[in-house]
Protein backbone atom coordinates (compact mmCIF):
# COMPACT_ATOMS: atom_id res chain seq x y z
CA UNK A 1 0.00 0.00 0.00
CA UNK A 2 1.39 3.45 -0.93
CA UNK A 3 1.73 5.60 2.20
CA UNK A 4 -0.33 8.64 0.60
CA UNK A 5 -3.48 5.57 0.35
CA UNK A 6 -2.45 5.19 4.19
CA UNK A 7 -2.50 8.62 4.97
CA UNK A 8 -5.89 9.02 3.71
CA UNK A 9 -7.41 6.41 5.28
CA UNK A 10 -5.78 7.41 9.10
CA UNK A 11 -7.00 10.87 7.93
CA UNK A 12 -10.72 9.49 6.93
CA UNK A 13 -10.55 7.19 10.43
CA UNK A 14 -9.71 9.99 12.54
CA UNK A 15 -12.40 12.34 10.90
CA UNK A 16 -15.41 9.55 11.00
CA UNK A 17 -14.31 9.40 15.11
CA UNK A 18 -14.35 12.74 15.52
CA UNK A 19 -18.02 12.67 13.86
CA UNK A 20 -19.42 9.76 15.73
CA UNK A 21 -17.90 11.50 19.33
CA UNK A 22 -19.77 14.44 18.48
CA UNK A 23 -22.84 12.87 17.27
CA UNK A 24 -22.95 11.24 20.69
CA UNK A 25 -22.46 14.17 23.21
CA UNK A 26 -24.42 17.24 21.49
CA UNK A 27 -28.22 16.19 20.45
CA UNK A 28 -30.02 19.26 18.90
CA UNK A 29 -33.41 20.13 20.21
CA UNK A 30 -35.76 20.72 16.96
CA UNK A 31 -38.48 21.19 19.33
CA UNK A 32 -40.17 24.91 19.29
CA UNK A 33 -40.36 26.88 22.68
CA UNK A 34 -43.72 27.40 23.81
CA UNK A 35 -44.96 30.56 23.27
CA UNK A 36 -46.01 31.98 27.20
CA UNK A 37 -50.04 32.64 26.69
CA UNK A 38 -51.42 35.30 29.27
CA UNK A 39 -54.08 33.86 31.90
CA UNK A 40 -57.68 35.00 31.39
CA UNK A 41 -60.94 35.94 32.89
CA UNK A 42 -64.66 35.83 32.62
CA UNK A 43 -67.56 37.80 33.60
CA UNK A 44 -68.82 37.81 36.41
CA UNK A 45 -65.86 38.23 38.56
CA UNK A 46 -68.29 38.37 41.69
CA UNK A 47 -71.19 35.74 41.34
CA UNK A 48 -73.64 37.04 43.92
CA UNK A 49 -75.88 40.15 44.40
CA UNK A 50 -72.85 43.43 44.63
CA UNK A 51 -74.77 46.32 42.81
CA UNK A 52 -73.60 49.99 42.69
CA UNK A 53 -69.93 49.10 43.06
CA UNK A 54 -67.58 51.03 44.75
CA UNK A 55 -63.68 50.22 44.64
CA UNK A 56 -60.59 51.48 46.36
CA UNK A 57 -56.93 50.79 45.96
CA UNK A 58 -54.73 50.48 49.48
CA UNK A 59 -51.14 49.33 48.13
CA UNK A 60 -51.24 45.91 46.63
CA UNK A 61 -54.64 45.31 47.90
CA UNK A 62 -58.43 46.18 46.51
CA UNK A 63 -61.51 46.92 48.20
CA UNK A 64 -64.95 46.69 46.63
CA UNK A 65 -67.72 47.88 48.93
CA UNK A 66 -71.35 47.60 47.25
CA UNK A 67 -75.07 48.15 48.49
CA UNK A 68 -77.02 46.21 50.51
CA UNK A 69 -77.59 42.42 50.61
CA UNK A 70 -76.73 39.18 51.98
CA UNK A 71 -77.42 40.61 54.99
CA UNK A 72 -74.76 43.70 55.19
CA UNK A 73 -75.78 47.43 55.22
CA UNK A 74 -73.06 47.66 53.35
CA UNK A 75 -71.06 44.97 51.45
CA UNK A 76 -67.37 44.58 50.69
CA UNK A 77 -64.76 42.30 49.46
CA UNK A 78 -61.14 42.25 48.53
CA UNK A 79 -58.82 41.19 46.12
CA UNK A 80 -54.93 41.40 44.94
CA UNK A 81 -56.39 40.96 41.16
CA UNK A 82 -59.20 42.69 40.91
CA UNK A 83 -60.83 38.97 39.16
CA UNK A 84 -60.21 36.94 42.61
CA UNK A 85 -62.27 38.49 45.64
CA UNK A 86 -62.89 37.34 49.11
CA UNK A 87 -66.17 38.42 50.73
CA UNK A 88 -65.16 40.58 53.79
CA UNK A 89 -69.00 41.24 55.17
CA UNK A 90 -70.96 43.78 56.49
CA UNK A 91 -68.54 47.11 57.07
CA UNK A 92 -71.79 49.04 58.27
CA UNK A 93 -73.23 47.31 60.76
CA UNK A 94 -75.07 50.40 62.17
CA UNK A 95 -76.78 52.82 60.76
CA UNK A 96 -77.00 56.40 62.02
CA UNK A 97 -79.74 57.51 64.52
CA UNK A 98 -81.24 60.04 61.39
CA UNK A 99 -81.68 56.98 59.32
CA UNK A 100 -84.27 54.27 58.87
CA UNK A 101 -83.20 51.27 60.87
CA UNK A 102 -85.09 48.78 58.99
CA UNK A 103 -82.50 46.60 56.29
CA UNK A 104 -82.17 47.25 53.19
CA UNK A 105 -82.40 51.33 53.27
CA UNK A 106 -78.34 51.46 52.37
CA UNK A 107 -77.30 52.10 49.25
CA UNK A 108 -74.24 53.33 46.76
CA UNK A 109 -71.48 53.69 48.82
CA UNK A 110 -68.36 55.47 48.28
CA UNK A 111 -65.08 54.89 50.36
CA UNK A 112 -61.58 56.79 50.07
CA UNK A 113 -58.71 57.10 51.76
CA UNK A 114 -57.84 60.84 52.88
CA UNK A 115 -54.58 59.91 54.50
CA UNK A 116 -52.89 56.51 55.63
CA UNK A 117 -54.95 54.85 58.26
CA UNK A 118 -58.00 57.18 57.67
CA UNK A 119 -60.66 55.56 55.80
CA UNK A 120 -64.68 57.09 54.82
CA UNK A 121 -67.21 56.22 53.65
CA UNK A 122 -70.00 57.90 52.01
CA UNK A 123 -73.49 56.04 51.45
CA UNK A 124 -76.92 56.98 50.76
CA UNK A 125 -79.63 55.88 53.60
CA UNK A 126 -83.56 56.85 53.94
CA UNK A 127 -84.30 59.95 56.30
CA UNK A 128 -86.55 58.47 59.80
CA UNK A 129 -87.58 61.55 60.41
CA UNK A 130 -91.02 62.56 59.24
CA UNK A 131 -90.60 59.75 56.63
CA UNK A 132 -91.92 60.31 53.45
CA UNK A 133 -89.19 58.44 51.27
CA UNK A 134 -86.21 61.15 51.28
CA UNK A 135 -82.81 59.84 50.70
CA UNK A 136 -80.20 61.54 51.76
CA UNK A 137 -76.08 61.36 52.01
CA UNK A 138 -74.60 59.98 55.33
CA UNK A 139 -70.61 60.07 56.13
CA UNK A 140 -69.26 56.90 58.06
CA UNK A 141 -65.31 56.47 59.59
CA UNK A 142 -63.18 53.62 60.23
CA UNK A 143 -59.21 53.02 60.42
CA UNK A 144 -59.37 50.41 58.42
CA UNK A 145 -60.59 49.53 54.74
CA UNK A 146 -62.56 46.22 56.15
CA UNK A 147 -64.23 48.25 58.46
CA UNK A 148 -66.33 48.84 60.68
CA UNK A 149 -66.84 51.86 59.64
CA UNK A 150 -68.74 54.21 62.25
CA UNK A 151 -71.33 57.24 61.62
CA UNK A 152 -71.83 58.97 64.65
CA UNK A 153 -73.11 62.21 62.88
CA UNK A 154 -76.70 64.05 64.54
CA UNK A 155 -77.26 64.33 60.35
CA UNK A 156 -76.49 63.72 56.80
CA UNK A 157 -73.84 65.04 55.03
CA UNK A 158 -75.96 65.91 52.35
CA UNK A 159 -79.60 66.02 51.89
CA UNK A 160 -81.42 68.26 49.19
CA UNK A 161 -85.21 67.93 50.31
CA UNK A 162 -86.28 70.62 48.46
CA UNK A 163 -84.59 68.70 45.33
CA UNK A 164 -86.04 65.59 46.25
CA UNK A 165 -83.14 64.08 48.44
CA UNK A 166 -79.69 63.47 47.59
CA UNK A 167 -77.85 60.04 46.43
CA UNK A 168 -75.19 58.43 44.70
CA UNK A 169 -72.24 60.31 46.18
CA UNK A 170 -68.39 59.57 44.76
CA UNK A 171 -65.16 61.52 45.58
CA UNK A 172 -62.81 62.75 43.64
CA UNK A 173 -59.33 64.64 43.83
CA UNK A 174 -58.00 66.87 41.41
CA UNK A 175 -54.15 66.96 40.39
CA UNK A 176 -54.17 70.05 42.29
CA UNK A 177 -54.86 68.06 45.82
CA UNK A 178 -58.45 69.95 45.93
CA UNK A 179 -61.26 67.31 46.99
CA UNK A 180 -63.87 67.35 45.96
CA UNK A 181 -68.08 65.41 46.34
CA UNK A 182 -70.21 64.64 43.51
CA UNK A 183 -74.14 63.32 43.87
CA UNK A 184 -77.39 62.98 42.13
CA UNK A 185 -80.63 64.97 43.78
CA UNK A 186 -82.88 62.60 43.82
CA UNK A 187 -85.57 64.71 41.56
CA UNK A 188 -87.17 62.26 39.39
CA UNK A 189 -88.42 60.02 42.69
CA UNK A 190 -90.41 63.82 43.66
CA UNK A 191 -91.46 65.71 40.37
CA UNK A 192 -88.18 67.70 40.26
CA UNK A 193 -85.08 67.89 37.82
CA UNK A 194 -82.32 65.82 38.15
CA UNK A 195 -78.56 66.69 37.90
CA UNK A 196 -75.49 65.77 38.71
CA UNK A 197 -73.91 68.17 41.21
CA UNK A 198 -70.28 68.71 42.20
CA UNK A 199 -68.93 70.70 45.64
CA UNK A 200 -65.53 71.84 47.21
CA UNK A 201 -64.75 69.53 50.32
CA UNK A 202 -62.35 69.57 52.77
CA UNK A 203 -59.24 67.36 52.43
CA UNK A 204 -60.63 64.81 54.86
CA UNK A 205 -63.50 64.98 52.84
CA UNK A 206 -65.98 65.53 55.90
CA UNK A 207 -66.26 69.41 55.26
CA UNK A 208 -68.51 71.11 51.99
CA UNK A 209 -66.94 74.05 51.41
CA UNK A 210 -68.22 76.58 48.76
CA UNK A 211 -71.57 76.06 47.30
CA UNK A 212 -72.76 73.32 44.64
CA UNK A 213 -72.48 73.33 40.84
CA UNK A 214 -74.80 71.58 38.78
CA UNK A 215 -72.76 69.57 35.97
CA UNK A 216 -75.23 67.72 33.51
CA UNK A 217 -78.90 66.95 33.15
CA UNK A 218 -81.16 64.15 31.33
CA UNK A 219 -81.17 65.45 27.22
CA UNK A 220 -80.55 62.50 25.51
CA UNK A 221 -83.55 59.52 24.82
CA UNK A 222 -81.19 56.94 26.10
CA UNK A 223 -81.19 58.40 29.47
CA UNK A 224 -84.58 57.89 30.29
CA UNK A 225 -86.28 60.48 33.03
CA UNK A 226 -82.88 60.48 35.17
CA UNK A 227 -79.23 60.37 35.33
CA UNK A 228 -77.27 59.20 38.50
CA UNK A 229 -74.18 57.58 40.11
CA UNK A 230 -71.50 59.92 38.76
CA UNK A 231 -67.76 58.90 38.61
CA UNK A 232 -65.43 61.64 37.51
CA UNK A 233 -61.92 60.91 36.19
CA UNK A 234 -58.70 63.04 34.91
CA UNK A 235 -56.97 61.69 32.16
CA UNK A 236 -54.65 63.08 29.73
CA UNK A 237 -55.43 67.15 30.78
CA UNK A 238 -59.01 66.34 30.03
CA UNK A 239 -62.25 65.27 32.43
CA UNK A 240 -64.10 62.42 32.00
CA UNK A 241 -67.93 62.52 33.80
CA UNK A 242 -68.77 58.86 33.72
CA UNK A 243 -72.72 58.23 34.87
CA UNK A 244 -75.29 55.69 34.58
CA UNK A 245 -78.86 56.60 33.26
CA UNK A 246 -82.93 55.02 32.78
CA UNK A 247 -84.77 52.30 35.03
CA UNK A 248 -81.97 50.52 36.89
CA UNK A 249 -84.23 47.63 37.49
CA UNK A 250 -84.01 46.47 33.91
CA UNK A 251 -82.62 46.06 30.41
CA UNK A 252 -82.75 50.29 29.74
CA UNK A 253 -80.26 50.76 32.36
CA UNK A 254 -76.69 51.95 31.08
CA UNK A 255 -74.17 54.01 31.53
CA UNK A 256 -72.27 56.66 29.44
CA UNK A 257 -70.13 60.02 29.48
CA UNK A 258 -69.45 63.95 29.56
CA UNK A 259 -65.54 65.24 28.79
CA UNK A 260 -64.89 68.50 29.62
CA UNK A 261 -61.68 70.95 29.61
CA UNK A 262 -62.27 72.41 33.05
CA UNK A 263 -63.79 70.20 35.92
CA UNK A 264 -67.19 72.68 36.60
CA UNK A 265 -67.64 71.78 32.75
CA UNK A 266 -69.24 72.14 30.35
CA UNK A 267 -69.56 68.90 29.69
CA UNK A 268 -70.01 67.45 26.34
CA UNK A 269 -71.81 63.93 26.28
CA UNK A 270 -70.80 61.19 24.30
CA UNK A 271 -74.00 60.51 21.75
CA UNK A 272 -74.28 56.61 23.14
CA UNK A 273 -73.56 54.98 26.03
CA UNK A 274 -70.57 53.81 27.02
CA UNK A 275 -71.64 50.43 28.82
CA UNK A 276 -75.68 49.00 27.54
CA UNK A 277 -77.55 45.95 27.47
CA UNK A 278 -75.36 43.48 25.42
CA UNK A 279 -77.17 39.65 24.88
CA UNK A 280 -73.96 38.33 23.17
CA UNK A 281 -71.55 39.69 26.08
CA UNK A 282 -74.36 38.28 28.97
CA UNK A 283 -74.60 41.69 30.49
CA UNK A 284 -78.55 42.90 31.13
CA UNK A 285 -78.82 46.81 32.52
CA UNK A 286 -75.25 47.67 33.79
CA UNK A 287 -74.83 50.35 35.63
CA UNK A 288 -73.36 51.61 39.54
CA UNK A 289 -69.49 51.80 37.36
CA UNK A 290 -66.41 53.03 38.55
CA UNK A 291 -62.61 52.92 37.15
CA UNK A 292 -59.70 51.96 39.11
CA UNK A 293 -56.07 51.81 38.28
CA UNK A 294 -55.44 47.82 37.62
CA UNK A 295 -52.20 45.83 38.89
CA UNK A 296 -50.01 46.87 35.96
CA UNK A 297 -51.55 50.55 35.61
CA UNK A 298 -53.99 49.92 32.63
CA UNK A 299 -57.46 51.08 33.80
CA UNK A 300 -60.41 49.12 34.61
CA UNK A 301 -64.04 49.82 34.58
CA UNK A 302 -66.16 47.75 37.29
CA UNK A 303 -70.20 47.60 36.90
CA UNK A 304 -73.06 45.60 38.04
CA UNK A 305 -75.39 43.54 35.46
CA UNK A 306 -78.46 41.73 35.71
CA UNK A 307 -78.48 37.91 36.39
CA UNK A 308 -81.40 35.40 35.73
CA UNK A 309 -82.00 35.28 39.05
CA UNK A 310 -82.34 38.93 39.53
CA UNK A 311 -79.58 39.78 41.09
CA UNK A 312 -76.86 42.00 40.55
CA UNK A 313 -73.31 40.18 39.52
CA UNK A 314 -70.03 42.57 39.22
CA UNK A 315 -68.41 42.77 36.17
CA UNK A 316 -64.79 43.89 35.00
CA UNK A 317 -63.50 45.31 31.48
CA UNK A 318 -60.47 46.88 30.43
CA UNK A 319 -61.12 51.08 29.72
CA UNK A 320 -58.61 51.91 26.67
CA UNK A 321 -58.36 55.18 25.40
CA UNK A 322 -58.57 55.98 21.95
CA UNK A 323 -57.69 59.44 20.59
CA UNK A 324 -59.18 60.91 23.93
CA UNK A 325 -62.26 58.84 23.93
CA UNK A 326 -62.56 55.58 26.40
CA UNK A 327 -63.70 52.45 24.78
CA UNK A 328 -64.76 49.39 26.10
CA UNK A 329 -62.31 45.87 25.45
CA UNK A 330 -65.57 43.77 25.52
CA UNK A 331 -65.76 41.21 23.25
CA UNK A 332 -68.91 39.07 23.51
CA UNK A 333 -68.74 36.27 26.19
CA UNK A 334 -65.02 35.20 25.18
CA UNK A 335 -62.33 35.45 28.37
CA UNK A 336 -60.80 38.48 28.51
CA UNK A 337 -56.58 39.01 29.74
CA UNK A 338 -56.56 39.32 33.34
CA UNK A 339 -55.48 43.04 34.46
Amino acid sequence: MKTDTLSQIVCLTLLMIMLSSCASTVTPDLSLTPIPTRATFTNPILDQDFPDPDVLKIGDVYYAYATNGNNANIQAARSTDLVHWDVVGDVLPELPDWAVQEFGWAWAPEVFSPSQGQYVMYFTARFAIGFDGTQCIGIATSSDPAGPFISSHAEPFICQTDRGGSIDPSSFVDEDGQRYTLWKNDGNSSGYDVWLYIQNVSADGLTLQGEPHRLLSVDQRWEGNLVEAPTLWHQDGKYYLFYSANAYNDRRYAAGYAVADHIFGPYTKAEEPLLATDLAAGIVGPGGQDIITGPHNGTWILFHGWAPDGSRRLYLAPLDWQNGLPTLGLTGREPLPMP
